[in-house]
Parts: C-alpha cells; structure tokens; sequence
C-alpha cells in the first residue's frame, strides 16, 4: 500500500495548479476505470496521480534533470521533446516518491502514446489522462468516454485515433510509438467486430 496523502502533498508542491489538478483528475478517473475492470485501485491510483510528475518543470530543464541523473536520451526523445517528461517523470516516481512497482512506473512512462499490448494498469492511465474531467466536454473526450467504461480496447482505439488526428490537424509529427498502438487496437478492434 502506498501512502497516497503523503504523495498527493509531496506533488502538490512541485506541479503548478493547472497540472495538479489534472494530475488529481487522471487519479480519480483511473480509480473508477480500475473499479470497473477489476484492477488494482491502490496502484492504478499512485500511477494516475503521478503520470505527469516530471512536467512541473520547463522541457529544457527536463532534459538537464535527465543528463543530471543519467536518464539515457535518445535521437527520437529529442525528436519528440514533449514526452521527455516520462522518463524523468518514471525516475522521479522511484527515487523521490518511493514507488519500486514496475507497473506503475512503466504506465507512468507509456501514458501519452501507448503502447501495443499494454497491461490493463497502461490502458486506465493511458485513457485517463485523455478522459479525466478537467479535458473539458466536447465530442472527442465524449467520444472516448462514451467508450472507455464499456470496452477498453475499444476506448483505447478510440483515444488513440484521435489524438493521432489532431496532431495530423496541427501540422505536428506522429511518434512512432502512437502509430504503433494504433495499429495494434485497430486490429484488435477489427478482430471483434467494432469496425
């Protein structure tokens, strides 16, 4: 068990307002998503609350903290600045929050992209962070969320196509990783009849 009070004030103070509370959002939308498929509350809970852990900080400072420690950056992190803060944010998780649970730690460093096959822990946190409540309410959060409590590989198809879309909308580069569960969950959504 995980003293989440402990956790929760120790993030509290090194997030801004703004990320806290979606930090808080993705906890309590992970726990009901971990509620309604059966998974463990008090870990889908620690990685929810923790996902974004190393984004209190500027991506610049994200990559320092990362040389400081020895986080191994590659080419393509630095081709995709912008999900830098999962390695620090899994690092982070471990040394100074005192979570030694690979499950959460690698849900906390999959959370933005996905992966193929993910565990069900990686799917809650993954389309909790995409769904929480302070995403607002407009058609492709409700997209999801209409989803999400039904059949969660279906919700993760879901999820994942959209935010591949409104990146192709914008003008920005798909990582790789994203293609990657896209494939993965459309073939699998295909394979039972959803498309």
């Amino acid at each position: 068990m995980y003293d989440l009070e402990k956790i929760n004030d120790m993030l509290k103070g090194q997030l801004p307002p703004k990320r806290y509370n979606h930090s808080l959002g993705v906890m309590y939308t992970s726990a009901a998503l971990a509620m309604r498929y059966n998974e463990n509350l008090d870990e889908v809970m620690v990685a929810g609350l923790l996902h974004d852990c190393g984004k209190g900080i500027s991506i610049e400072e994200q990559i320092n903290e990362c040389m400081k420690h020895d986080i191994h950056i590659t080419d393509k992190d630095m081709e995709f600045p912008g999900l830098i803060h999962t390695k620090l944010g899994a690092y982070l998780a471990e040394r100074e929050y005192e979570v030694k649970n690979g499950n959460i730690l690698s849900a906390i460093l999959c959370h933005p992209t996905g992966r193929p096959n993910m565990t069900m822990l990686e799917k809650i946190v993954y389309l909790a962070d995409y769904i929480e409540p302070n995403r607002g309410d407009n058609w492709w959060t409700n997209d999801v969320r209409s989803v999400a409590f039904i059949d969660i590989d279906y919700a993760v198809y879901k999820c994942t196509e959209l935010k591949i879309f409104s990146l192709n909308e914008k003008g920005k580069k798909v990582n790789s990783d994203a293609l990657k569960t896209l494939d993965f969950y459309k073939a699998k959504a295909k394979y039972e009849g959803h498309i």
